[in-house]
């Protein structure tokens, strides 16, 4: 592949908002227990703010989708959303048929709100089930139970929108198989357009790392991975991605431009962002600051690091998110977002020992990952730094 200049991917936004009724002991995401009263019109003040501050960085470049992550946005009210999508609009060119993904908890109070949110603007809610077995959810830390999850999948039928998602883990404390069978079963049950489905890990600096709990071995977390898979293909789902399967049509464009190493704004406390600079030659990593309080105070920036991707790390950084997906990855997507010839920094001779392994297939137009590269996906990896 001859040298290639860097061009601007897609691009996306990322909205976070950190508040939740409670923090579960295996999150390692920036989030916080909802103490008091939550500073919503003063945090979207905020938020607005520094979008405006991000916008110059973009120039005109439109804006493809936006995902409010947490914490647990749902939290906020419908015309909190609102302003904040109309704000959105005003500082950057958003795109007329722009994704719109507003995550949530299956709980009562913000269950009810999925027909507001959607006339507020969003057009996706992604709730959060994690298990449909009390006892589970017990250990997980969520404050619903299975009544409430199948209630919010029915309100999200009914809102209007143009698609949803469920969230299950798999490989939790004490699973069997048949237990982790029986949640996805009841998942498939709500006819969910998109399913995340993805195992537990423990994080460092969480509850789950301080009080590591029993979780099952490997040949019992490969058993429910395998006839898991089954049961999803067999009801029509697809998989497109290590943990996400969905109906035809209904794959989430939002983490697709993340994988195929998109760029994305991000706001809110927390808040990563990736920004090609293709006149520079340069991609930017941002990060916003971490604390509410300390986001919020107007004598300091929002900007916590902004940090350029080195050029030799930008084929490893590319291919550690492209290989997620199963499609096949243009080779030419590899030239123009990552700037850089396969000759570079040895990556032809890392990719042809993949090829090798049996990890990747080779087209003269595409990589795609195999089954064993699939189930590998770590010793691929290892292969390319």
């Amino acid at each position: 592949m001859a040298e290639s200049a860097l061009q601007h991917p897609p691009l996306a936004l990322y909205i976070h908002i950190p508040w939740c009724v409670q923090k579960c002991p295996y999150c390692d995401f920036n989030s916080h227990g909802q103490k008091t009263a939550l500073p919503e019109t003063e945090y979207i003040s905020h938020l607005l703010d520094d979008l405006a501050t991000d916008a110059k960085l973009v120039a005109d470049r439109e804006v493809s989708s936006i995902f409010f992550g947490g914490g647990t946005p749902s939290l906020f009210s419908a015309p909190g959303i609102e302003r904040i999508l109309n704000g959105v609009r005003e500082r950057v060119n958003l795109s007329a048929d722009a994704e719109i993904t507003l995550e949530a908890n299956p709980g009562t109070v913000e269950s009810e709100k999925f027909a507001a949110f959607h006339q507020a603007g969003v057009n996706r809610i992604s709730i959060g089930v994690q298990s449909f077995q009390q006892d589970k959810l017990m250990a997980l830390g969520r404050i619903h139970n299975a009544e409430q999850a199948s209630r919010a999948a029915g309100y999200a039928h009914n809102a209007g929108l143009s698609s949803f998602n469920l969230d299950l883990m798999h490989g939790l404390p004490d699973q069997s198989v048949d237990d982790a069978l029986s949640d996805l079963r009841r998942g498939i049950e709500q006819l969910p357009p998109h399913l995340s489905w993805y195992q537990l890990t423990i994080e460092p600096n969480t509850l789950f790392a301080s009080k590591p709990p029993v979780l099952p071995d490997d040949d019992i977390l490969w058993d429910i991975q395998q006839r898991g898979h089954q049961l999803l293909e067999q009801a029509g789902y697809r998989q497109y991605e290590i943990s996400a399967y969905s109906q035809p049509g209904h794959q989430c464009q939002h983490n697709l431009n993340y994988w195929r190493f998109g760029d994305y704004l991000g706001i809110g406390c927390g808040a990563h962002g990736k920004i090609t600079d293709a006149g520079a030659d340069q991609i930017l990593r941002t990060v916003k600051v971490k604390h509410p309080k300390g986001y919020m105070d107007l004598s300091k920036p929002y900007l916590y690091q902004s940090q350029e991707v080195a050029r030799e790390d930008r084929p490893f950084e590319f291919f550690m998110n492209r290989l997620r997906l199963l499609e096949p990855c243009p080779k030419q997507d590899y030239g123009r977002y990552t700037g850089l010839a396969l000759s570079e920094f040895g990556l032809a001779g890392k990719l042809a020992s993949a090829i090798d392994a049996g990890l990747i297939d080779e087209t003269p137009q595409s990589w795609q990952l195999t089954e064993s590269g699939k189930r590998y996906l770590n010793s691929l990896l290892e292969k390319l730094v």
